[in-house]
């Protein structure tokens, strides 16, 4: 009896005690009521019925009509049962309206509508008066609207199913339920309880006999409140998965000990999830993923009996800590999921003892070690083999350094995404029921050989991507298996192209990138890319022109990048969905026949002439255009514009002129618009404001004028990238740059800008925060399926030299003002940017010192302050900026000894070159007497004892250039009066000096 499901328990219940339910369950002796007849007629009029299901609706025995029973004593009819179906000429459903008529059903005690199309009509008040109803259906049946309040009146309904597509229907409260006092089985999927607030709680505690909940999707708000007393303790199933309820899981829900199964995934539960989840006598299933914030000490949360428990799923939540050995006794599991967890450790050996698991998933953890010992084939399950039932076995994404094991009877397994190391053991090759093999990811290395498949006949999908795999077989090998998905990046399968390839007809998914593979691609190979829907031959050696047209599948992905293909492109003739033909040969012109379709279109680095075509504004499917990096020419279309679903834009490096087109404005998802390196004059289009998203706008080197508009500090709130150097803009700074919350590159080098560098320079948020968590910028979002995505690159000019960046981009943190006009004081608010990495201010009419409080960047990487009017000392507290790898101090007004101490020894004497009043090391200009003051160069410069000594320094310094001059000038003044006291004022210093040197 254990093994008969809750629900093929209850039917059979339900049929056997309800015979009336049932089609053809018993013989018809009597004719239908003529009242009812003539009701079943007026209804089936207000009926559409295009599949003609109600044929047999003519005669007068409505009995036998179909869909309809009737009580075998009283010919009074007590159901109808029309829901939608399918069949193999297609739907069968009615729409239409549902007539009052059935109100004079007296005896109506089952009604099932479901699965119809009503066209968005609301659901009859009327069926609320249908007293007799003990079941009712009216699921996904599209009605619309208000589920009516009287359905309280249904005092004898055992089961109510009002299911709805999401939130077509809604109730504003539950109270009406109160009223269904014998109901078994409730079901309200899909409508809208958004309004109902905590009442739901309580309305379902006043019906003793529910067996079951279902109100999933239901947009179920706010918490679970505590019950005083439990009233519906015959509840088997409670399903409350993907709402927005924000609460602790009740203490009463353990208390209910007739629970078999609870699904609450997909909301927002926190708190720690109960310890008495484990000694429920009946929990079959427990269902806790996707909640993120609940807690649950793993060596604690598994000490319970569990006795009974099949399925537990507890995906991304915050189960912790390691599995402890007691996880052996859940020996009822049956699928088992804690992915997406911070468990860690080594898995305990008491798991070989869950001899009944068939799913068994841990991936995204913190498992580290090897797979214990029973992978070998320990006999816990009483079978020559672990796990004997076993087909899903995924530990990916996690910290194992070691693949051992042998398990006859399965047929995936996953190991993807771990620090495995070591070779792949041939004895993979003996798990004949393998479906599914993964290791991708991970630190594998050695030999493939023909011995790892020799059995894997069964074998559909080969992940093996990501290792230093070495693939050996003959050429003439043919495997035994035919594969649906391969994947081999990064494995080395060249020099030549696979032949044993030729002989799978099945592949869909096929990744050969980064594979050796070099020389022409054979001409069976594209016969069979036809079937494909994504191919990835990138980053090999691969030459030779492509096919006219490439014979691919509709809709497929191709990645032919980082090869040596060369010639014209010709596009294919069928709708696809990414083409990345990035760094190869190609020339010639952009296809006219782009389809509508792409997504994903990426011609960049190559060598295409001519423009762009106009009718690629019609591809109102594009995400991701690159055709940057080509000696593409003329003006943008401006029907560029009306590819309304543009994320990326990327025409940098091309040769370009003309304004730019006010229609761009229009591309309100655009996120990242790369237009450098081309010959556009004019002024930035006010249309431009619109673009809101825009995180990166790149338009250096063109010959864009007139003023930085106000209306860029304004509205951008994920800008993050700015650059616009090398370009003809005139005119100051805006005031509030500090407006911009996310901008972390401002490169405005090269320009005509003047006046003051703004206070508010140092008010920028992403800079004054420390970067410390690096995040690929990658824009299309097509990485998880396809590994197709643009990545994010820009130059930026550090440490005197043009670097360009692009997966630690994010980290990069610049501020470039250099070739301009700026005038006036170095603002002491700069020194609040704590994260700053490069500044570089070089070559412009900065006056006045440089601030206290430098010392605070203690990021940064690259100072230039080079070619300006600064003045005064060189402050000793620079020494202490240990990640400064470039300074260049040079041309200024810089005086004093340069404080040398530390970290400053090791920069030469180039950066402080044109300042004629500076000394000491590393210049080769001495400083008086050689007295170099002593820093600590760990004090900033508010340190009054430094200050002290710096007035002494240069009242010092003072006092001796004077004495220096009195003691040359006067003599000389008074000798160019009266010569002859020059010969015995000499006279006497002799005989002074002579004595000096007896005495020594």
């Amino acid at each position: 009896m254990e093994k008969i499901t809750l629900v093929a328990f209850l039917l059979l219940v339900f049929c056997f005690t309800n015979t009336y339910y049932a089609p053809n369950s018993y013989a018809q002796p009597v004719d239908c009521l003529a009242s009812d007849r003539e009701a079943l007629i007026d209804f089936k009029d207000g009926l559409d019925d295009p599949a003609n299901q109600l044929s047999s609706w003519m005669d007068r025995k409505c009995c036998q009509w179909h869909g309809i029973r009737c009580d075998n004593r009283t010919g009074a009819v007590v159901a109808i049962d029309l829901p939608g179906s399918y069949n193999r000429y297609g739907l069968l459903n009615l729409s239409g309206a549902v007539r009052p008529s059935l109100m004079k059903l007296k005896s109506l005690r089952h009604l099932d509508l479901s699965l119809n199309s009503f066209n968005g009509i609301p659901i009859p008040a009327f069926l609320g008066s249908l007293e007799n109803l003990q079941y009712l259906n009216l699921s996904y049946a599209g009605f619309r609207g208000k589920i009516p309040r009287n359905f309280r009146n249904l005092s004898h309904l055992k089961s109510l199913d009002i299911s709805s597509e999401v939130l077509s229907l809604h109730a504003e409260t539950l109270k009406w339920v109160t009223g269904l006092v014998s109901l078994e089985h409730l079901a309200l999927r899909g409508v809208d309880l958004s309004m109902v607030g905590t009442d739901w709680v309580s309305a379902i505690n006043t019906l003793p006999s529910l067996v079951e909940l279902h109100l999933s999707d239901c947009s179920l708000q706010g918490h679970i409140p505590i019950l005083p007393s439990l009233n519906f303790t015959s509840l088997a199933v409670m399903d409350l998965r993907s709402n927005d309820i924000v609460s602790k899981i009740p203490d009463w829900l353990v208390n209910i000990t007739s629970l078999h199964h609870i699904d609450i995934s997909h909301n927002h539960m926190y708190g720690s999830i109960p310890l008495g989840f484990g000694e429920m006598p009946n929990l079959l299933s427990l269902k806790l993923l996707d909640n993120e914030n609940l807690t649950a000490n793993c060596s604690q949360l598994f000490r319970g009996r569990w006795e009974k428990t099949q399925v537990l799923n507890l995906v991304a939540n915050q189960i912790y800590g390691k599995l402890p050995s007691s996880f052996g006794n859940l020996t009822s599991l049956v699928h088992l999921d804690l992915s997406d967890n911070p468990i860690e450790g080594e898995l305990p050996v008491s798991i070989g003892k869950l001899c009944n698991l068939n799913f068994f998933r841990l991936s995204h953890n913190k498992i580290t070690g090897r797979l214990p010992e029973y992978l070998e084939g320990i006999d816990n399950c009483h079978s020559r083999k672990p796990f004997p039932y076993l087909k899903t076995f995924d530990l990916s994404f996690n910290q194992l350094t070691v693949s051992r094991g042998s398990l006859q009877k399965l047929t995936s397994l996953d190991l993807g995404v771990n620090r495995l190391n070591g070779t792949l053991p041939e004895s993979i090759g003996q798990l004949s029921q393998l479906q599914i093999l993964s290791v991708i990811d991970n630190q594998l290395t050695g030999v493939i050989s023909e011995a790892h498949f020799s059995k894997l006949s069964q074998l559909d999908t080969l992940l093996l991507s990501s290792n230093s795999f070495f693939v050996t077989v003959s050429s003439h090998w043919i495997p035994p298996f035919q594969l649906t998905d391969l994947e081999m990046g990064s494995c080395v399968l060249g020099p030549s192209f696979p032949a044993w390839l030729k002989s799978q007809n099945k592949v869909d998914y096929l990744d050969f990138s980064n594979a050796g593979i070099s020389g022409f691609v054979p001409n069976w190979f594209w016969d069979m890319s036809s079937n494909m829907s994504y191919l990835n031959i990138s980053h090999n050696e691969l030459q030779g022109k492509l096919p006219t047209p490439i014979p691919i599948a509709q809709f497929t992905a191709v990645d032919l990048s980082f090869n040596k293909f060369e010639g014209p492109i010709h596009l294919p003739t069928v709708p696809v969905s990414f083409l990345d033909f990035s760094h190869n040969r190609f020339y010639g012109a952009i296809p006219r026949n782009i389809m509508f379709g792409i997504e994903f279109l990426s011609f960049s680095h190559n060598q295409l002439q001519g423009e762009i075509p106009m009718s690629l504004g019609k591809v109102q499917s594009l995400v991701v255009l690159d055709l940057s990096n080509n000696n593409l020419t003329g003006k943008v279309p401006p029907s560029l514009g009306d590819c309304s679903s543009l994320e990326v834009l990327d025409l940098g490096s091309n040769n370009f002129f003309g304004i730019i087109p006010v229609s761009l404005g229009q591309l309100q998802r655009l996120r990242s618009l790369h237009l450098s390196n081309n010959n556009f004059w004019g002024t930035l289009p006010l249309s431009f404001r619109n673009l809101s998203n825009l995180e990166t706008i790149d338009i250096g080197n063109n010959g864009f004028s007139g003023s930085i508009p106000p209306w860029l500090t304004d509205g951008f709130a994920h800008l993050r990238i700015l650059r616009l150097r090398s370009n003809a803009f005139s005119g100051g700074l805006p005031l509030e740059l500090s407006k911009l919350n996310a901008l972390q590159v401002l490169d405005l080098a090269r320009n005509n800008l003047d006046g003051n560098i703004p206070p508010s320079l140092g008010h920028l948020k992403a800079i004054v925060d420390e970067r410390k968590k690096n995040k690929y910028l990658r824009y299309g979002g097509f990485e998880d399926v396809y590994k197709v995505y643009y990545e994010e690159s820009l130059v930026v000019t550090t440490k005197g030299q043009s670097l360009v960046y692009t997966k630690t981009l994010s980290l990069v943190t610049s501020i470039d003002l250099s070739d301009n006009n700026f005038t006036g004081n170095l603002p002491k608010e700069i020194t609040k940017l704590s994260g700053l990495v490069v500044l570089n201010l070089s070559r412009n009419h900065i006056t006045g010192q440089i601030p206290e409080g430098m010392s605070n960047l203690h990021q940064l990487s690259s100072l230039d302050l080079s070619h300006n009017q600064l003045s005064g000392m060189i402050p000793s507290s620079l020494a202490s900026l240990s990640f400064l790898g470039y300074l260049d101090l040079s041309n200024n007004n810089f005086s004093g000894v340069i404080p040398y101490t530390g970290h400053m020894t090791t920069f030469d004497e180039s950066c402080y070159v044109g300042n004629p009043g500076l000394c000491g090391p590393p210049l080769l200009v001495k400083c008086p007497n050689d007295v170099y003051p002593s820093h600590d160069y760990n004090k900033g410069e508010n340190n009054e004892d430094a200050n002290d000594d710096r007035l002494i320094d240069k009242w010092f310094y003072l006092s001796l250039g004077l004495g220096f001059a009195a003691g040359i000038l006067i003599p000389y003044l008074i000798f160019s009066i009266k010569r002859s006291w020059g010969g015995v004022y000499f006279a006497i210093m002799d005989q002074v000096v002579y004595k000096i040197l007896r005495l020594w």
